[in-house]
């Protein structure tokens, strides 16, 4: 009789294993995948958080210190918006789009790019510009989390907002970044933004 070689009998092993090992596969595969779903998931939402964003001192010492003078940290309604409710869009799909490019920042940072006060104001237009044009793309679908125009009570608005928001903003013409330029943050210098004098 035929010896049978071993690539043959690890082929046929592969082909038809025993229905215990194709259980047992399953299992593991299965258990393995809600392991690394859940974790993957977990980790998704920690960089979501606020401590997150400022665990780094460039934010913490820059941005997040102008946050906190402005209506989106404290107001009467004691109604708050932290980093990710602006920069990080709430569909999945967009969130993990936004984390792709986010890893940009993470870059940065690991080279130090951006590591003293001096770097960060010499890169804040930069910087400043390539978010007004994220939220320009997408309709400032972040402001939109929790501002919804059709609900917007002109009424208790000034007249120049009133205008704008009747016009511009209703017709699609503008988006929110267009007016609201610096609504958390020190803006830059702007003499050569387009449409800001």
């Amino acid at each position: 009789m035929a010896k049978e070689s071993i690539i043959k009998r690890y082929w046929r092993l592969l082909t038809t294993p025993a229905r215990v090992a194709m259980g047992v596969i399953l299992a593991i595969g299965f258990t393995a995948g809600i392991i690394f779903w859940g974790g993957f998931n977990t980790g998704l939402e920690v960089t979501n958080t606020e401590e997150f964003c400022i665990g780094c001192h460039e934010m913490k010492n820059n941005v997040y210190e102008e946050y906190k003078e402005t209506i989106h940290y404290s107001n009467r309604s004691g109604v708050r918006a932290t980093c990710p409710d602006c920069h990080v869009p709430k569909k999945w799909t967009d969130k993990i789009i936004r984390k792709i490019a986010a890893s940009k920042e993470v870059w940065g940072k690991l080279t130090g790019y951006i590591d003293t006060r001096e770097k960060f104001v010499a890169e804040r237009k930069h910087l400043a510009m390539r978010e007004w044009k994220r939220l320009k793309d997408n309709d400032s679908l972040e402001c939109r989390n929790c501002h919804n125009f059709e609900y917007m009570d002109f009424s208790e608005q000034g007249r120049r907002a009133v205008k704008q928001h009747d016009t511009a903003l209703a017709s699609g013409d503008k988006t929110c970044i267009d007016c609201h330029k610096g609504i958390a943050h020190e803006l830059p210098d702007m003499s050569d933004v387009e449409g800001w004098n």
